[in-house]
């Protein structure tokens, strides 16, 4: 069986109507990891770089359970999150809350939901796109800084 993680619902149903048995198709739902709402979340490394503590809030525990259950059974593990910064960043914290190496899983992207096109994408994977990962971990960060540590001040 393959797998492939989608963010939305009714798009994973659409796909796996197209693809048949031998494919699992399961939605995120969007962000399944961030930053945690009690706390800063950010730390300063030794070689003083900002370091986030992503963790997988309550809300979306059912729904990376459920992943990982899948993705136990799966040869292959398909990250066919939206094609932008965000979408890069959620197929890549879907790596992460699933135990994976983003690394070793293959990333397809499709702009429209036909049979045709999911079936090109899944012969042109690509890895993740670690750069635009990054410029959305860099975004999140400042929003952090900016909205835990000046919006008090501001006020």
């Amino acid at each position: 069986m393959n797998l492939i993680i989608v963010e939305s619902p009714a798009k994973a149903k659409t796909i796996k109507n197209f693809l048949g048995k031998d494919y699992e198709v399961i939605a995120s739902k969007g962000h399944i990891r961030d930053l945690p709402k009690s706390r800063f979340g950010i730390s300063v490394d030794e070689d003083n770089h900002l370091v986030p503590a992503y963790s997988v809030a309550k809300e979306n525990a059912a729904t990376v359970k459920e992943i990982n259950a899948l993705a136990k059974k799966s040869d292959t593990i398909y990250i066919a999150t939206d094609e932008d910064r965000e979408g890069e960043a959620i197929g890549w914290h879907i790596a992460h809350a699933i135990k994976r190496d983003p690394e070793t899983l293959p990333r397809i992207v499709f702009h429209e939901i036909t049979k045709t096109a999911i079936n090109n994408a899944l012969q042109n994977a690509r890895k993740i796109d670690m750069d635009m990962v990054n410029a959305q971990q860099a975004r999140r960060i400042l929003d952090r800084v900016v909205g835990y540590k000046l919006s008090p001040l501001l006020s």
